[in-house]
């Protein structure tokens, strides 16, 4: 596809229709790398994408009230007791 650089400000950029974002799983933000003297630009992965998935892999299934033996009932810290002096 052929596209026309327009000048935006001091710079110039480049309309991307908005169904060729769609296909290509676009968002609100992109990778812009140049290889090989050419500018590639890639979707951005999502923040935390796949941790759902892999915390239930990684505890076989169990839901997180199974999980409440990881947090001790108490902690044996002393500044937890102890008043504080500002």
């Amino acid at each position: 596809m052929k596209v026309e650089i327009i000048r935006i400000g001091n710079s110039r950029g480049v309309r991307l229709p908005k169904a060729l974002l769609e296909q290509c799983g676009f968002a609100d933000s992109a990778e812009l790398l140049v290889e090989k003297g050419r500018l590639v630009l890639v979707p951005t992965a999502q923040v935390r994408a796949g941790w759902l998935e892999r915390f239930a892999q990684s505890t076989d299934g169990q839901q997180a009230e199974d999980l409440s033996y990881l947090l001790p009932d108490t902690t044996n810290i002393e500044w937890d007791d102890a008043e504080w002096h500002w």
